[in-house]
């Protein structure tokens, strides 16, 4: 499989969280998978300082800061070809609720990016295969939640509550738990909202790629 790694910056306050980011690509890879990454050529909502946690007036740019995790192989988000993939994987991190849509500002009422909008439709309408991490469930949620879509977020939550009012149905899921929703061909899975630690966050990781390929063989 040919997979496209969607990423929102560097560093779990502001951008991909980058365990998440390092094992969902360990774990395709293992899988035998091709990836690709890719993310938004824009500024970050935000800047926050890793260390203290506070905001920070230093300009960062979605992309570059993503090359960091892609080790310089990364391509802007208007130049994925949805056809040429057959699946895409949007590890989680507050990247993904403020640089990928804004839901870390609006909730509920939140926006998805429009690029990464029209990808992720283009997905649904080809039929490719999509996977969403952590936080990333609630860009589902927004996306297709009028068809009823499912998605977790992990255990019952304001980010699961959240994911309703925008139409999905959330399933309650443990770190190492997928949640698949067939007919739309979306996997999700916790990741950081429920595993305590790194090897935790692995075994969601590999729960997605399971996922994925489980989608895959039923193709």
């Amino acid at each position: 499989m040919k997979t496209a790694v969607i990423l929102s910056g560097c560093g779990v306050r502001d951008g991909s969280e980058i365990h998440e980011a390092v094992l969902a690509v360990l774990s395709l890879v293992q899988a035998g998978h091709e990836v690709s990454f890719f993310a938004p050529d824009k500024a970050q909502s935000a800047v926050i300082n890793a260390l203290t946690g506070k905001p920070s007036s230093e300009p960062r740019n979605v992309l570059v800061e993503s090359a960091r995790i892609a080790r310089g192989e990364i391509r802007a988000l208007s130049a994925l070809d949805v056809v040429a993939y057959d699946a895409v994987v949007l590890p989680g991190g507050f990247g993904a609720a403020i640089n990928l849509c804004d839901f870390g500002s609006r909730g509920s009422s939140c926006e998805v990016d429009r690029e990464l909008a029209c990808v992720l439709r283009q997905c649904r309408e080809t039929g490719k295969i999509m996977g969403f991490m952590c936080i990333a469930p609630v860009i589902a949620a927004r996306l297709f939640g009028s068809e009823g879509v499912h998605v977790t977020v992990g255990r019952p939550s304001s980010a699961s509550a959240a994911c309703e009012r925008m139409g999905a149905v959330h399933e309650s899921c443990g770190y190492d738990e997928a949640c698949i929703d067939r007919e739309r061909r979306i996997v999700t899975v916790p990741a950081y909202m429920d595993a305590g630690d790194i090897a935790a966050c692995y075994a969601s990781a590999q729960a997605l790629v399971r996922g994925l390929e489980t989608l895959a063989g039923e193709a």
